[in-house]
């Protein structure tokens, strides 16, 4: 009996450990990941993609604001900002300013859900039965439009169910996204085929479900850019995610993968997608493990060689 007391006593203190590292380090612990994707052109000059997702940004969370507006430092050609920045109804001006000379760099976006509603206290197991869509409730909005009106003041392209292109570092770039599919809020008939006289094009959407990605693979988007997974952020180590909170499975829940999976480059009807384990969490759920809070450099640079499979480079 003494024995298996202490046993519940000994794995009851290691849980505790677990949490409190979760709750009071990793989530803090902000990484920048880089990786190296081969879809330029022959002869272009490699671009620098800074991709951010889920800031889930509240007003008070100082440290993911200091280390977001270091990221500047970076000189990135393009930021890809892939929704779920806001967490608060005071958090539009703290955003603005966190993004700080980010905003001077040529960017695009498009919104996540917890842009248009603010998150509320839910029950975590749900996550591990599928899609939460399906237990939405009515919240409170937030001020999306705020900082959708702002972003477009200052320069950046809105992705809104729409489409547009950018000439960045002498490459043109055609872009496509999609409003958050997790709404439901996405209208695939507004992504138009992807243009054969771009140099390079480009899909972005928050929630990486396979029907928008399935869309830009089959119209010719060369990498799609997509978020809200948050990595699975709750994670096993060796295994890692157990859930992406969307249709798409944990193997690809975050880095840089091909859609459909077992596609390479050359293949007809797939392309690149990085999926962002994003920077931040629901503040009812401020907890990581074996997941850190990132933002990604994605260095995009040409193809080596016509006919050749481009092997996956990625670098922690």
């Amino acid at each position: 009996m003494r024995t298996a007391g202490a046993t519940i006593g000994a794995l009851a203190a290691v849980g505790a450990l677990g949490v409190g590292y979760a709750a009071g380090i990793e989530v803090r612990s902000f990484t920048l990941r880089r990786v190296e994707i081969e879809c330029l052109p022959r002869g272009h000059r490699p671009i620098r993609v800074l991709h951010l997702s889920d800031l889930h940004m509240t007003p008070s969370q100082h440290r993911k604001q200091r280390w977001l507006r270091s990221l500047a430092d970076l000189a990135p050609d393009l930021v890809v900002d892939t929704g779920d920045n806001l967490a608060h109804r005071r958090s539009v001006p703290v955003v603005l300013d966190a993004l700080g000379e980010l905003l001077n760099v040529p960017g695009v976006f498009v919104f996540g859900s917890n842009d248009y509603f603010a998150p509320t206290l839910r029950n975590p197991a749900r996550y591990l039965f599928g899609d939460s869509s399906q237990w939405r409730t009515p919240t409170p909005r937030l001020p999306a439009d705020d900082l959708r009106a702002a972003m477009v003041e200052r320069g950046w392209l809105d992705l809104t169910n729409t489409s547009g292109t950018l000439e960045v570092a002498g490459t043109q770039i055609a872009f496509a996204g999609v409003d958050d599919p997790h709404l439901d809020y996405d209208d695939l008939s507004t992504v138009p085929p992807a243009p054969v006289d771009a140099d390079l094009r480009v899909g972005v959407t928050h929630a990486p479900y396979l029907r928008v990605l399935d869309r830009f693979a089959d119209d010719g988007y060369d990498v799609t850019f997509a978020g809200h997974t948050h990595g699975g952020q709750l994670c096993l180590p060796v295994k890692g995610a157990l859930v992406t909170n969307c249709d798409l499975e944990p193997a690809r829940a975050k880095g840089l993968h091909r859609h459909p999976a077992a596609s390479a480059p050359g293949d007809p009807g797939s392309s690149w997608l990085h999926v962002s384990a994003g920077a931040g969490t629901s503040p009812y759920a401020p907890v990581r493990f074996c997941c850190r809070p990132e933002a990604t450099l994605a260095t995009l640079v040409p193809v080596r060689e016509v006919g050749v499979r481009a092997p996956l480079r990625a670098v922690a």
